[in-house]
């Protein structure tokens, strides 16, 4: 072979080993010469380009709380002459140890973004072996998006139905079809004040979008007198076509009106009760849920303790956040106030306030309690901040509908790529080997601006 044919080889060999590596995806995009596919890798760019293709689509708004400011107003300082020169992203949770520290959260209504929806974004997550979690309010059923993640991991997101036999059948369903953990919403019991999607009677629930795993539950739908039903939402959605439809006649608006009632009564009466359950409730879903269970929404250091008396596994600090109109999503940008609850305090603030509890850490030290954070992650420094304060991973879901939205399942990827690159640059460069020394001593190294 000659010389020439060797180095070919040989940098092809290194192209391959990079590109099997997400993290070193910067790498890749100088070796290859080849810019990244939406030729930018800053979130705030990317924002803006979801925002126009959906404007040029005349479909949903994108809701945007500007810069993350609870990021922002923290800095750290980067320590010098450390070996870092072998970095190692992976973490342990619940005993099952993952590559990397990054979860999709549970975004729901993706079928609005993308025609693939969650489906696209289970693939993404399988192939960048990230934990994906699937929303009570997605645009597909538990079964589906399962079969589209195959052998990756999962998780189940739980907006806690009114009716505990509904609650079973979901959480069976989740059982049977590989999810191994679940997590449920506080903060949804009802939908919060929204302005904007009040000022343009935005729901798209209204029209069975986000009611799939309602549509597609056995229980639910046996008591609404009727059967399991496969309803795929049209891409892309229009309120104003499917209220023209609504107000029609014929076959089709009767059996749209009856999608539209069985959402509406999912809505009204399951999801978003109004039925607010208390700390004794927990009990039953410890009762009936095997597998690690938390608690998402939780903002303060009392809850928090509430919670390891409460025997769950786990609490992901959130204040809720916002999209395309409604949905379960968790980038709430760390401004003041979140999508629920106007004023509330920003989730950065709530996890190092948490954190503070020494109950919290000694029984995070001892493996009993998982603290996750979800919130305005967008960069890798954002991610090192959340795990220095006290986080064990970090859930992502704005950064990963802005890919979802432009370029479906490689979009998802492309994003997960840039953070995952980001991250790893950056704990080398700050001086940190891998994220339990992250955990460990970045605190000592943060600062408020």
């Amino acid at each position: 072979m000659s010389d020439d044919n060797e180095g070919n080889a040989a940098q092809a060999a290194i192209i391959k080993a990079i590109r099997d590596d997400p993290s070193l995806y910067q790498h890749q995009i100088y070796l290859t010469q080849r810019p990244p596919i939406f030729q930018t890798v800053d979130m705030d760019k990317l924002e803006e380009l979801a925002a126009e293709k959906l404007r040029k689509g005349n479909r949903e708004r994108l809701n945007s709380f500007g810069k993350p400011y609870g990021f922002r107003q923290m800095e750290d300082y980067p320590r010098m002459m450390v070996d870092a020169t072998v970095r190692d992203l992976s973490v342990t949770l619940f005993g099952k140890k993952y590559p990397h520290p990054i979860i999709l959260g549970p975004v729901g209504v993706q079928g609005i973004a993308h025609e693939d929806a969650e489906l696209a974004t289970a693939r993404a997550a399988q192939r960048l072996k990230a934990i994906y979690t699937l929303s009570t309010a997605a645009s597909r059923s538990i079964e589906q998006v399962a079969n589209e993640n195959g052998a990756g991991s999962r998780w189940f997101q739980l907006y806690w139905p009114k009716d505990n036999a509904i609650t079973l059948s979901l959480l069976n369903r989740a059982k049977q079809n590989g999810y191994s953990a679940l997590v449920v919403t506080l903060d949804t019991i009802l939908l919060g004040w929204r302005p904007e999607d009040l000022k343009i009677n935005y729901l798209p629930f209204i029209h069975g979008v986000g009611c799939q795993i309602g549509f597609s539950d056995p229980v639910f739908m046996t008591k609404c007198n009727s059967i399991p039903m496969d309803v795929v939402p049209t891409f892309p959605y229009d309120p104003e076509t499917l209220n023209t439809l609504a107000a029609g006649n014929g076959p089709k608006t009767e059996e749209f009106k009856k999608i539209m009632e069985i959402a509406i009564r999912w809505l009204k009466d399951e999801v978003t009760s109004g039925f607010f359950r208390t700390w004794s409730d927990v009990g039953f879903l410890r009762t009936s849920w095997e597998g690690p269970l938390l608690l998402k929404g939780i903002q303060s250091l009392e809850d928090a303790e509430k919670a390891i008396d409460a025997g769950v596994d786990g609490i992901v600090v959130s204040n809720h956040g916002m999209f395309f109109g409604f949905s379960e999503f968790p980038d709430s940008e760390e401004l003041s106030g979140g999508r629920q609850v106007d004023g509330a305090i920003g989730s950065l603030d709530a996890l190092e306030r948490i954190m503070k509890s020494s109950r919290v850490r000694e029984a995070q030290k001892t493996g009993k309690f998982t603290v996750l954070f979800d919130s305005g992650i967008r960069t890798g420094s954002d991610i090192l901040k959340a795990l220095g304060l006290g986080a064990q991973a970090v859930l992502v879901g704005r950064s990963y509908m802005y890919g979802l939205a432009l370029q479906g399942q490689e979009g998802v990827e492309e994003v997960l790529k840039i953070l995952l690159s980001d991250l790893n640059a950056t704990m080398g460069l700050a001086g940190y080997k891998d994220i339990e020394d992250v955990r460990s001593n970045l605190l000592h190294h943060l600062v408020r601006a």
